[in-house]
């Protein structure tokens, strides 16, 4: 019967659902585990010697290579650049690797910062390619060919790095040969820049802190985060070097490097300052290639994975890490039947069914207890930034329908172009972007498709209301706020909105003038 395939259908999209939101438990169970150690006395912290503990005279320092991959980022690449110059650390042991395969004035712009940098002594190169091949991983492999130093640095060019970032990243190196890579926690410098920005801090302080930081110290796999970390070069190079068939070249060759048995350490109190995109185009598009570079790179290496002679435990975290993306289609599916199920419920007797529905409720605090967690461990007023998980859920189900076409194109093996987050130099709630180089010039047919859901789902809450099936209303609130903010600033935050505003300002303004004239020949 279509009714039992409909309802069978949707309590396997919740189940899923609640499988990856009850894995939250897993991670809040760690870190409550490492919490007590640490206060305990039972889990120490990793404390390496200074460099001049380590070395003695600057001169004796390992050499180090700062990679700075570009493309088109005219807004930022100065600062960058300003911010690189600062940091402290012997410029006879510092290489600087601008790998710039801009297209756009960004060249120009770069050129003459680097000219000016040399002037003051610093071994820096503009490295040129000619060719996007492999898009940033294709940058990072052919700077690696001239690369000097022993410990390869890497920025992306909305990082604005602190000036101790090598004095307080590299010592780890040296306790122990085998630690391959060093990352940091980013920090937002634009965070309270809008509403918009705020929720992308929360989601990224949740993954920093209770999935870099708790599974580090367990000792699950964590991944490079493509920025504002650091590599032994030899570990990159016995991993087979930086690979460019994923949009998520980060994440492809940490996975690589610690299946070498390589080990990585995670410094969350070690910050990298970074700029939070500021308009939904520009996420949109960072969120599509960071869950369809996850996706492709579970296909790569899951199945080496379970044949590998690891713990159980490992293997099991390692497929959850790879695979979460997969909430995005069963998101959208669960959206898509909500109302018939609601009508459904109408025609017959289900009632165990929907008890049983109710359960899975439970698993979804999941993911509260690790942003609320992970905010607590952040922010003194930690109160005020949790207070915006309902917006950040909300909008987590309004990407369903742009994530959920990366997971598919992923699954089928469409290769799409790595198309970098634009950013703007922005950091005040008075700059402005709207006018500006790299915003979206039209929207994209997904945003229809979002409207149209939420349109579907307001539809849903007027039926639901209607068979007083209250309990279905807030949930269907989220899909409708989700949909509606997503797919309206997706219109809003591109320039044919822009143009929209200016053609009705020209008109109003006209209307106005000849109002006024008329009004100066009455008198």
């Amino acid at each position: 019967m279509l009714e039992d395939l409909i309802l069978v259908i949707y309590f396997l999209s919740i189940l899923a659902l609640s499988i990856f939101g009850a894995h939250g438990f897993v991670l809040v169970y760690y870190y409550l585990r490492i919490k007590k150690e640490e206060a305990e006395g039972k889990r120490k912290k990793l404390k390496p010697k200074l460099l001049e503990e380590l070395f003695g005279d600057e001169k004796n320092f390992p050499a180090v290579t700062i990679q700075l991959p570009i493309y088109n980022e005219v807004y930022v690449a100065p600062r960058l650049l300003d911010a690189i110059s600062k940091i402290d650390y012997p410029k006879e042991k510092m290489q600087i690797q601008v790998l710039d395969d801009s297209t756009d004035e960004t060249v120009q712009v770069v050129a003459l910062k680097v000219m000016e940098l040399k002037s003051k002594g610093f071994d820096i190169e503009h490295i040129r390619r000619g060719t996007r091949e492999g898009f940033k991983a294709g940058a990072l492999k052919y700077g690696l060919k001239f690369a000097k130093g022993d410990f390869i640095a890497i920025f992306d060019a909305d990082f604005v790095p602190n000036p101790d970032f090598l004095k307080k990243t590299l010592p780890y190196f040296y306790l122990d040969g085998n630690i391959g890579m060093v990352q940091t926690r980013w920090e937002h410098i634009n965070e309270n820049y809008s509403l918009l920005t705020q929720a992308q801090a929360l989601a990224l302080n949740g993954h920093f802190i209770m999935e870099q930081y708790v599974r580090n110290e367990v000792g699950f796999f964590i991944t490079f985060n493509g920025t504002g970390g650091i590599w032994r070069k030899a570990c990159i190079e016995d991993a087979g070097n930086w690979e460019g068939d994923t949009l998520a070249e980060d994440m492809d060759l940490s996975y690589r490097a610690q299946l070498k048995k390589w080990k990585f350490i995670f410094l969350k109190d070690v910050v990298s300052p970074a700029e939070l995109p500021s308009e939904i185009n520009a996420l949109k598009s960072q969120q599509f290639r960071w869950t369809k570079g996850a996706i492709e790179v579970g296909l790569k290496y899951l199945k080496t994975i379970w044949k590998e002679s690891l713990p159980l435990k490992i293997k099991l975290e390692a497929t959850f890490h790879l695979t979460n993306n997969f909430v995005f289609p069963f998101i959208l599916l669960t959206a898509l039947l909500n109302p018939i199920v609601v009508m459904i419920k109408e025609s017959g007797n289900y009632d165990w069914y929907y008890f049983i529905l109710g359960i899975f409720v439970i698993p979804f605090f999941g993911p509260f207890l690790i942003y609320t967690l992970a905010q607590m461990e952040i922010y003194k007023d930690w109160r005020d930034k949790i207070i915006l998980f309902p917006l950040f859920l909300a909008g987590s189900m309004g990407l369903a329908v742009n994530n959920t076409r990366a997971v598919i194109l992923a699954l089928i093996g469409k290769k799409t172009e790595f198309v970098r987050t634009p950013k703007y130099g922005i950091k005040e709630e008075t700059e402005k972007w709207e006018n500006r180089k790299y915003v979206a010039s039209r929207v994209e047919w997904v945003t229809f498709v979002e409207l149209f859901l939420a349109g579907y789902m307001l539809v849903a809450i007027i039926l639901s209301a209607y068979y007083l099936e209250l309990a279905a209303i807030p949930f269907q609130a989220m899909f409708f706020a989700g949909f509606s903010f997503i797919g309206a600033l997706s219109i809003k935050h591109s320039k044919v909105w822009n143009e929209y505003i200016r053609r009705v300002s020209l008109v109003w303004n006209i209307i106005r003038g000849k109002f006024a004239l008329q009004r100066f020949r009455v008198r």
